[in-house]
């Protein structure tokens, strides 16, 4: 045992500088949100699902990198210093990723991938990392490549990175860190409070974009009361998602390592890519709804709206069912009933659109009692 890495502290509970972390990062979901904005129609949206599928896969692994490396000595917070360097870099770079800025994105990923899998080589994962690796910094070589030509080739080799680094392991099971899922040993506390924060953070910048995106030089009542519901929205969904969190820790407790590194993957990589996805639609949708309270807001952003709110709930809805912790029909059929107001904000009025789909999520909230969630198993799903 003379040369393996032991991890010789445990990470209990999220640290002030896993907090700044999440703080940066989220301005890589700020600057997708402005993105899709500007870009409002599937071409944007496709954008937005490969920037935020690159960098979510990474910003994921960090948590998994805390969770066994907590960043309690110096060199380790310096060394997710460099690590915040480069996602700053990418989230600079996201507005023209895939053109102008495409060299400055690839060398913040590159940065952001060699970080990473230099501090998870010295901890007690090293099996797991050794077959995560290459995938990882291959893929990472096809994004520094694509910003250095221009073209159709540049989606093509982002397409082709995504692949590499999420697929592929899964193709080629011999070579996948799957093989090595009980070299993982997470603690349920650290990772379900780590994913709550950056929710909340989310969620707050969520807000805080569209408190400053106000028209303040013409504000009306109705603008004033778009503002409020612009709040009350993200805090609904901020309800449904912690409802859940205590039933989530102690579904995750109750596994073995093996089964609780696949859990988790599903839940908190996979799962919570799409829950981010609708962050980033709803945000848009609410920025549509402040500008104009009194009209209309087009398909587009009415959809955006619903179909940010669809998502988050059915992310949630795989949660409960992949972790085994409640029920999932409450959050499915809520979803497809905001998907059905869509015409409202469409053709109707965009601040009623948001009402109905506050009551519709307060209504959810309502027949859960708000109450936490139980297991609807004993066993853990694995």
């Amino acid at each position: 045992m003379g040369n393996q890495p032991r991890d010789t502290d445990t990470a209990e509970r999220a640290t002030p500088v896993e907090i700044f972390f999440d703080v940066v990062f989220v301005l890589t979901v700020v600057q997708l949100a402005n993105l899709l904005e500007h870009d409002l129609d599937w071409t944007g949206a496709g954008r937005t699902v490969l920037i935020l599928g690159l960098l979510w896969y990474l910003y994921s692994g960090y948590v998994w990198l805390t969770n066994h490396v907590p960043p309690h000595r110096p060199a380790r917070k310096l060394l997710l210093f460099g690590g915040m360097g480069g996602f700053l870099l990418t989230a600079i770079a996201v507005p023209d990723a895939f053109a102008g800025s495409g060299l400055l994105f690839g060398i913040g990923y590159l940065i952001v991938v060699s970080v990473h899998v230099g501090l998870f080589s010295r901890s007690t994962a090293r099996p797991a990392v050794r077959r995560f690796a290459p995938y990882n910094l291959g893929g990472a070589a096809l994004i520094l490549a694509a910003g250095l030509l221009t073209g159709p080739i540049v989606p093509i080799l982002w397409v082709t990175a995504i692949f590499t680094q999420t697929v592929l392991p899964y193709l080629l099971p011999g070579h996948s860190w799957l093989g090595s899922a009980a070299s993982f040993h997470i603690r349920p506390a650290h990772f379900v409070e780590r994913h709550g924060l950056l929710v909340i953070v989310a969620l707050g910048e969520t807000v805080a974009a569209i408190g400053m995106g106000a028209p303040l030089d013409h504000i009306s009542p109705a603008i004033a009361g778009a503002v409020v519901m612009a709040l009350a929205l993200p805090a609904a969904l901020w309800w449904t998602y912690f409802t859940d969190t205590a039933a989530s820790e102690a579904a995750l407790d109750r596994a073995d390592e093996a089964a609780r590194s696949r859990m988790s993957a599903r839940a908190y990589i996979l799962t919570h890519f799409v829950l981010l996805l609708g962050i980033i639609a709803t945000a848009t949708g609410l920025h549509a709804v402040v500008a104009h309270p009194d009209n209309p807001a087009g398909w587009p952003a009415a959809l955006a709206l619903t179909a940010g709110v669809a998502l988050f709930l059915t992310a949630i809805a795989d949660i409960r069912h992949s972790l085994g912790v409640a029920r999932t029909g409450s959050r499915l059929a809520t979803a497809a009933l905001v998907l059905a107001t869509t015409p409202v904000g469409a053709a109707v009025n965009s601040a009623l659109h948001l009402a109905v789909v506050i009551v519709l999520m307060i209504v959810m909230l309502r027949i859960d009692g708000h109450r936490p969630a139980a297991p609807v198993s004993p066993a853990a799903r694995t």
